[in-house]
């Protein structure tokens, strides 16, 4: 025997405006609480959540560029390069501008920052209890946010204004 689910009744008119039904607000509290464990998480090595990030980009894909970084981690190049500047300054990272390029700029992990990988590695592990989701419910929860994503970017473009 089935049960089914009524549809969603639409929303009065100030339904639309009552924090709680914004789906954005949800989403910067969930980040607001991810942050808050990471935060502590990271303490531990040394990091803030916007550094690991840049080291998990370089863990994954080696030396990278500086643009490639920022694109892969949909950050500019303001807020990158004093990321850069602090990881290369606890030894973390090297950078160098590129031999057949002088406008780009190479990002490596040092042995340190290579080593940290292995200290990193309980992180994931320690977000995951700490959310109390299974690894399925994760990977269907990143899912929907990688669909949401793709649809903002999407909407995004089609409300840009074109240059003349």
């Amino acid at each position: 025997m089935t049960t089914e689910v009524p549809p969603a009744a639409a929303p009065d008119e100030e339904d639309w405006l009552r924090l709680d039904g914004q789906v954005c607000f949800s989403l910067h509290a969930a980040s607001r609480a991810f942050n808050g464990v990471y935060r502590v998480l990271l303490k531990e090595l040394g990091l803030t959540y916007p550094q690991y990030l840049v080291m998990l980009v370089l863990w994954e894909h080696g030396e990278q560029p500086v643009k490639r970084l920022g694109e892969r981690l949909r950050l500019d190049s303001g807020t990158l390069s004093p990321l850069l500047k602090r990881l290369e300054a606890a030894g973390l990272v090297h950078r160098e501008r590129s031999a057949h390029d002088e406008r780009s700029v190479e990002v490596r992990l040092t042995d340190e920052g290579t080593a940290l990988r292995a200290r990193a590695l309980q992180v994931p592990r320690r977000i995951m209890a700490a959310t109390g989701f299974t690894l399925e419910e994760i990977a269907a929860l990143r899912a929907t946010l990688n669909r949401l994503t793709t649809a903002l970017d999407e909407a995004a473009l089609e409300t840009t204004p074109a240059c003349p």
